[in-house]
């Protein structure tokens, strides 16, 4: 009786004009309610410390900003980045792209001499 090998190969998806490669044993230990769920609600949460962060500190951000910044964080997680620096124009969050949850804000002027740790990723808005 023939063994059987098993071997791993990665797929090419089209997705746009970029071609992404996506990892077959990821995407099995990704359940089918897991990637519904990502693919369906794709919203930022704000940790309580971020939106007392955000009231103390007088930080606003609209509708529009919110979105663009959701859009890049689940960008991000795409490509494996974990917590984020995002920077608008006129703050810098803390952003946990894996649990997609906004840590922690504060305005531009007080984050130009911060030094930021732990992260692995950063997001540049204007």
């Amino acid at each position: 009786m023939p063994t059987i090998k098993y071997i791993q190969h990665q797929y090419p998806i089209q997705s746009g004009i970029k071609q992404k490669t996506v990892n077959v044993k990821q995407l099995e230990k990704q359940s089918f309610s897991e990637l519904l769920a990502e693919k369906t609600t794709k919203q930022l949460k704000v940790s309580k410390h971020a939106s007392n962060r955000l009231q103390e500190r007088n930080i606003h951000i609209d509708d529009y900003q919110w979105e663009r910044i959701t859009n890049k964080v689940f960008e991000a997680k795409s490509k494996g980045v974990n917590d984020s620096l995002v920077l608008t124009s006129n703050a810098a969050l803390i952003v946990s792209a894996k649990n997609a949850t906004v840590i922690t804000a504060m305005d531009r002027h007080e984050a130009q001499d911060q030094l930021f740790t732990n992260i692995d990723g950063t997001i540049v808005l204007g």
